[in-house]
């Protein structure tokens, strides 16, 4: 059966580019028009999605899409040489008792604004988000220069620059160090096969991680957009072609309130 990838409605500029390279390889592509899935393309397989967090959560269950996403205390538990700060994953509940300046942004999804906070106190409050809600705390560090790397399978397949000095900033030039340092970070593991791995080089020259993100959520800058598809149709793929390794990434269903 001819392989289906459904877009979120109002898609960015690298869903457009997606949807015309599936059409060229063949594929069902479609931009749903609201979040969910259209009726005449539920039962479709096998299929594969790109949007965010939102349009997962009710698309992937009726497209049997499993949704790879890294953990959300991936970023913490690497090597100190590997992030060149400190970095903590903790509960909501525990972040909004900090009293000293941070960069903290939610571990998983866009829960709540990343950025530097002067303490905890300006954090969403628990009738806003539940307290066990996984945070990142992170020492205030400056990037120089910023970096997306499109990994499949533990190789960066594309990569660009996205951002200099804190600003959009993209450019397809990718300094060999880059993908050095890249492989440093990838033989880490604890990542899923499809992913989306930022990193930097701080003002002071030192090489850094920034974050890891879903690649079914992440825009694709200035990367050779036909290995961004690559990586993003395993990223959200057929859940019963799930390989082994994968399991434990994949996103779990959301709880239906009845």
């Amino acid at each position: 059966m001819t392989p289906l990838l459904l877009l979120a409605p109002r898609i960015n500029e690298t869903g457009l580019h997606l949807l015309t390279r599936a059409r060229r390889r063949g594929m069902r592509a479609h931009t749903a028009v609201r979040w969910d899935v259209p009726a005449e393309l539920a039962g479709l397989r096998p299929a594969h999605l790109y949007g965010g967090p939102l349009f997962a959560d009710v698309a992937a269950g009726r497209l049997g899409v499993a949704p790879l996403e890294p953990s959300a205390d991936w970023l913490a538990g690497l090597p100190g040489e590997l992030l060149a700060r400190q970095v903590e994953c903790t509960t909501l509940a525990e972040a909004r008792r900090l009293r000293r300046p941070a960069f903290l942004k939610p571990a998983a999804d866009k829960l709540f604004a990343a950025r530097i906070y002067p303490d905890g106190s300006g954090l969403p409050g628990p009738d806003a988000l539940d307290d066990d809600s996984p945070v990142l705390i992170s020492d205030v560090v400056a990037f120089a220069r910023e970096y997306r790397l499109f990994v499949l399978d533990g190789a960066v397949r594309a990569a660009s620059r996205y951002a200099v000095d804190g600003r959009l900033a993209v450019s397809p030039e990718v300094p060999p160090d880059v993908l050095a340092f890249a492989a440093d970070v990838l033989a880490t593991g604890g990542l899923p096969s499809a992913v989306v791995v930022d990193v930097g080089r701080l003002v002071d020259g030192t090489w850094a991680v920034v974050e890891a993100n879903p690649a079914w959520a992440s825009g694709g800058y200035a990367c050779d957009l036909e290995a961004v598809l690559d990586v993003v149709l395993r990223a959200a793929g057929p859940a019963e072609a799930l390989a082994p390794g994968d399991v434990g990434f994949a996103r779990p269903a959301p709880e239906v309130v009845r």
